[in-house]
C-alpha cells in the first residue's frame, strides 16, 4: 500500500507525462510548487523542467520562491541540475536571458544570471 507521499509523487510524475500540458502545468504549479514539503517541490520542479516547454520552464525560472529561486537549497540545486541535464537548453536560456533583462526582482535577476552562466559553461 502506497503512503500519501508516494501517491503524490506518482501523481506528479503522471502529470509530467500528461498530454494536456496547460492543465498539467497549472496543477503542478498550484499544488506542487507551493507544497510545504521540500521533496514534493523538488520533484515538481524537476518534472516541470523535464517537460521543457515555455510555460513549464517559466514557472521554475522566473517565479520567486519556486524552482531555481526556491528558499530550500536542495530544491534550487535539484532544479539547476535538471536544467543542466536538458538536451535542448534553448528555451530555458531564452527565458533566463529575458529574466536577466526584464524581471523586477533583483534577486531573481541575479539567480537567472548565475544559472545562465552555468548553462553556458556546461554546454
Amino acid at each position: 500500500m502506497m503512503n500519501n507521499k508516494e501517491k503524490i509523487k506518482q501523481i506528479i510524475r503522471t502529470l509530467g507525462e500528461h498530454k494536456d500540458s496547460e492543465s498539467a502545468i497549472n496543477l503542478l504549479t498550484e499544488l506542487g510548487t507551493n507544497s510545504p514539503d521540500d521533496e514534493i517541490r523538488e520533484l515538481t520542479a524537476q518534472t516541470l523542467i523535464k517537460k521543457n516547454t515555455h510555460d513549464s520552464l517559466k514557472v521554475v525560472l522566473i517565479s520567486k520562491g519556486k524552482g531555481i529561486n526556491d528558499l530550500s537549497a536542495r530544491v534550487a540545486m535539484a532544479s539547476i541540475n535538471e536544467l543542466l541535464a536538458l538536451k535542448d537548453k534553448n528555451e530555458a536560456v531564452k527565458i533566463l536571458d529575458d529574466t536577466v533583462k526584464m524581471h523586477s526582482d533583483e534577486e531573481v535577476r541575479n539567480t537567472a544570471r548565475s544559472v545562465r552562466a552555468l548553462m553556458t559553461f556546461s554546454s
